[in-house]
């Protein structure tokens, strides 16, 4: 029976999976690979596609279709935003870091403040009314030259006016982030709600965050709350999928 391109792709895979083709590495050129499979150089190209949208390969200008390099960071669950941490000075990007044994800078988050008009979903999430006006603040993290995703805050402006939180400078707000400032002011986060999606990027994400062909971004949307239920931040993350490894740890409820 004759190779297709799904066949193709299954060898190449399984080839990618067993370190035939370690990660940074070029796979052989398409006529090369055509000549060692006995197939059409069509047949290479849709195979080559196959993979490139599954996020193992990617094409690198001057040098061919790489293997991707996967080494995630961690995302920690409920224990990124403990108090004992960002009380203290870490924040939970930092706190990611730490757990994936990288080093992180003040520099690898960049911010940009400005006031804006609640769209529906903000004004639903900060208990305020679609047009009123909200302090969006707007984050881009790196690890190193790359960056790993974006994350935007939404603040009413009576709890976070002259706060850091609406200074641009880059990193977080103050060696805690936006909770300790928040906790400052007399808003201590106390409880949050975290939802998560996949989908695939818009076209103004590929270029922020330098993603790779086929790659899907992961959404979060998190409400964070004191402890009488006072709604105090409305966050949307866009996160490369590649980039991390999404870790939960729990104690199980009765």
């Amino acid at each position: 029976m004759s190779t297709g391109y799904r066949e193709l792709a299954d060898e190449l895979r399984d080839a990618i999976r067993r370190g035939v083709y370690p990660p940074g590495t070029t796979l052989p050129k398409q006529e090369e690979l055509a000549a060692e499979h006995g197939v059409n150089i069509n047949t290479v190209r849709k195979a080559v596609a196959s993979l490139e949208a599954e996020g193992l390969v990617t094409p690198v200008r001057r040098r061919g279709t790489v293997v991707r390099e996967r080494p995630p960071m961690k995302r920690l669950g409920i224990e990124r935003y403990a108090k004992s941490k960002w009380k203290y000075g870490l924040v939970a990007f930092a706190a990611d870091r730490e757990a994936s044994g990288r080093d992180w800078k003040r520099g690898d988050q960049t911010n940009k403040v400005r006031k804006v008009r609640a769209d529906s979903k903000v004004a639903e999430a900060l208990s305020m009314k679609p047009g009123d006006v909200v302090y969006e603040r707007a984050r881009l993290v790196k690890d190193g030259d790359t960056p790993t995703h974006t994350l935007t805050s939404y603040y009413n402006p009576a709890h976070v006016e002259g706060t850091p939180l609406v200074d641009p400078k880059p990193g977080p707000a103050t060696p805690g982030g936006g909770f300790a400032v928040l906790t400052l002011q007399g808003f201590e986060p106390d409880h949050m709600v975290e939802s998560f999606h996949a989908r695939m990027p818009e076209r103004e994400e590929i270029e922020t965050l330098a993603l790779p062909a086929g790659e899907p971004v992961m959404i979060l949307e998190r409400r964070t709350f004191t402890k009488d239920g006072t709604p105090i931040e409305f966050a949307l993350g866009v996160h490369a999928a590649s980039r991390f490894e999404w870790s939960y740890s729990f104690q199980l409820p009765e």
